[in-house]
């Protein structure tokens, strides 16, 4: 800046707060101003102006070694050790963490090669807050100053380490450790940029700022290393350097020799002090170059309006909040209901220090001077312009079901909300629509109107097109005879229908028992897993005939291997007629009691002795292996009953066991025609009789 004389006062393009320190301040004052009974680890920041100000407001300023218990203990913005956090947590204190998110980022990388096993190397002072802190985070940590402490390092076993560094170290010194590093380590080194952009920034802007000028003024903390740091920078390339707390330190007369004065501040300066420096610099010369000064300060910045879209740098993330530079005099702030559409993220998963976004200005002034941002409508004018183009190109997308509504279900995608009619949720009709909720599903844009922002979806296009793949897949592997795994999937009173990986077959009422079951309920329920038999296929048609009682061991055959004649089995009364009860007994076949076996004594009828669903003990009297019909008796196992067993002995002498019967396998399709004719040949006119009188009841 130039006025009648040669003085000009250049302010530099980076100085003061960084977004970390003005997060702790802005931090540390609310507390203040918040809270009762206030307590601070140390000097917050290097800057006694601040914490004599928190001071002011009660907070009291306490050490490391006199912890309290039950208030509120604010910790230093350079961060504090793992272990102090703890003990602070542990005698359940309300710990305020004003670490810098950019020295967390470092706690996390140091911690996460340590769980790997890998040293970490961290450049800086030993004895800073911030080395400490991060130096607790791990067990075999090494720090180094500079290069000359690299030599010795024990290293040389080690096949791998990683290299972090303070924040405010200038790259050039992390530069000459990491060629030592190499010059006597041959493993594998993992360098982490950890050194803070804005620092970064700050230290160029002030090489720059000093290679032009007569005088640099260097404003912070005397005990600040990143001020501290600014000043040796200057000192190389300005002659005159001084590095001071506020301008009052000062005699001004003497700077009446310069031509160019040159000011920046370290990261823990507040913009008052800066700003007072600034004015009482400007009094050497006349006002006119003060408002001159200010005129050029307010139009370095850029101009912003409500509703436009501007670029900017992610300077800080919270759990709340993100704190956004979009080259304006005041810094953006994304709400967190501004981040997303999805009410559960966090801003960290989103965004990291030094990002480059797009936001959208929603408000000028928040009240406390920040621009008031939003990120997601940014992304859902970009969401929609890609939705449009999957519509068009008839893309698939993922719809995440968020509710019951009537007549369908409301979904989330990318952000934007889809609607899908109950009559597309699935290509089977769904009567309880509550259970798609929170699922992901796959679906079709099939309706579109951008400028309505609406858009219909559609999950049963998709089912469809998916059954109809998988169809041609089972039907490529399935073939007659084969026994396959499949899931009742649902019953009717003729059968039950069977999902054979992806495709439903039906089990005939009649192939499900090799006994006579009166409802499919009786064998199977939905959701159970059984074994089938494949009997025929019709592609054609897309149907698919299944067996489940070929699967098992034919009654009859069961029966003939295990019983024979005199043996004294157990059975259950399964029908009752005037002339005798039928039987089925353990192995599932049924046998006649004759009502002139039921007891010694006269029987009318078998109903004035049995019930249905009777459980009777039995011997069997007699097994016709050629009609299949087994006759029964109670009345033999009643006392009185040895001369009947002995004529039962000479029986079975005439007639042998049938040992040696083993029926031949039926094919799959002759089954259903051979047990259908059996059932009718087994027990002639009696079992006729049977099911007519079944029938009339």
């Amino acid at each position: 800046m130039k006025g009648d004389r040669a003085l000009e006062i250049i302010l530099s393009d980076v100085y003061g707060f960084c977004g970390g320190v003005k997060r702790a301040v802005d931090l540390a004052f609310t507390t203040a101003r918040e809270s009762e009974n206030v307590k601070m680890i140390g000097e917050l920041v290097h800057n006694a102006d601040v914490n004599r100000e928190l001071k002011d407001l009660g907070v009291e300023v306490i050490e490391e070694d006199d912890l309290p218990s039950g208030v509120t203990v604010i910790t230093r913005s350079h961060g504090t050790t793992k272990e102090l956090k703890e003990a602070l947590e542990g005698k359940s204190n309300r710990v305020i963490d004003t670490t810098c998110p950019f020295v967390s980022r470092i706690y996390d990388i140091v911690w996460e090669n340590n769980e790997e096993g890998v040293p970490v190397v961290i450049v800086g002072e030993k004895d800073h807050p911030e080395i400490k802190g991060i130096a607790s985070y791990g067990d075999n940590i090494f720090i180094v100053k500079d290069e000359e402490d690299v030599e010795n390092l024990p290293l040389q076993d080690e096949k791998k380490i990683a290299m972090v560094s303070q924040t405010t170290n200038p790259k050039k010194i992390v530069d000459k450790v990491e060629e030592r590093l190499k010059g006597v380590f041959t493993g594998e080194i993992l360098r982490y940029n950890t050194i803070c952009k804005a620092t970064n920034d700050r230290q160029d802007a002030c090489r720059m700022l000093a290679q032009n000028v007569d005088c640099m003024l260097v404003i912070g903390g005397k005990n600040s290393a990143n001020t501290k740091k600014l000043a040796k920078i200057a000192e190389d390339h300005c002659d005159h350097v001084y590095h001071i707390q506020t301008i009052n330190q000062l005699d001004l007369r003497p700077f009446k020799k310069f031509n160019k004065i040159g000011i920046t501040a370290g990261a823990s300066t507040p913009d008052s002090v800066i700003k007072e420096a600034v004015s009482r610099m400007d009094n050497l010369n006349r006002d006119e170059m003060n408002n001159e000064m200010m005129e050029a300060i307010e139009n370095s910045f850029t101009r912003v309006r409500r509703g436009e879209i501007v670029s900017g740098e992610v300077l800080y993330v919270t759990d709340d909040e993100v704190m956004v530079n979009i080259g304006y005099r005041a810094d953006g702030i994304i709400s967190r209901d501004e981040l997303s559409n999805d009410p559960d993220v966090k801003p960290e998963e989103l965004f990291n220090q030094g990002d480059e976004i797009q936001v959208y200005v929603m408000k000028m002034d928040d009240g406390d001077g920040n621009v008031v941002l939003s990120y997601k409508r940014v992304e859902n004018m970009k969401v929609w312009d890609e939705m449009e183009e999957k519509f068009e190109n008839e893309e698939r997308v993922m719809a995440h079901v968020t509710n019951v509504v009537k007549g369908g279900l409301t979904c989330d995608v990318d952000g934007l909300n889809g609607f899908i009619p109950a009559s597309h949720a699935s290509v089977r009709f769904q009567r309880d629509l509550s259970k798609y909720v929170d699922q992901d599903l796959e679906c079709e844009i099939i309706d579109f109107d951008k400028s309505r922002r609406k858009f219909v979806l559609s999950r049963k296009n998709v089912e469809a097109t998916e059954i109809e793949e998988k169809r041609k897949e089972v039907y490529k592997t399935l073939e007659e005879g084969q026994f396959v795994e499949g899931t009742v999937q649902r019953l009717t009173n003729f059968g039950a229908f069977v999902d054979v990986g992806g495709v439903d077959g039906l089990i005939h009422i009649s192939e499900l028992s090799w006994n006579r079951v009166k409802h499919p309920s009786d064998v199977v329920s939905p959701g159970e897993n059984v074994k089938v038999l494949v009997l025929k296929i019709d592609e054609e048609k897309n149907r698919i005939a299944l067996g489940l009682k070929q699967t098992t061991q034919k009654p009859w055959d069961t029966f003939v291997e295990t019983v024979q004649v005199g043996d004294d089995v157990k059975g259950t009364v399964v029908n009752i007629l005037d002339f005798g009860a039928f039987v089925r007994l353990e192995s599932g076949v049924d046998g006649l009691l004759h009502v002139s076996q039921i007891s010694r004594q006269h029987v009318e009828k078998p109903a004035d002795v049995l019930e249905i669903g009777q459980e009777i003990d039995v011997r069997v009297t007699d097994i016709n292996f050629d009609d299949k019909k087994i006759s029964l008796s109670m009345k033999a196992l009643q006392p009185g009953g040895e001369d009947e067993q002995a004529s039962q002995e000479k029986k079975r002498e005439k007639k042998p066991r049938r040992k040696d019967f083993a029926p031949a396998e039926a094919k799959p399709e002759e089954e259903n025609f051979s047990m259908a004719i059996g059932d009718l040949i087994n027990f002639g006119n009696l079992e006729a009789e049977a099911e007519e009188s079944q029938d009339e009841e």
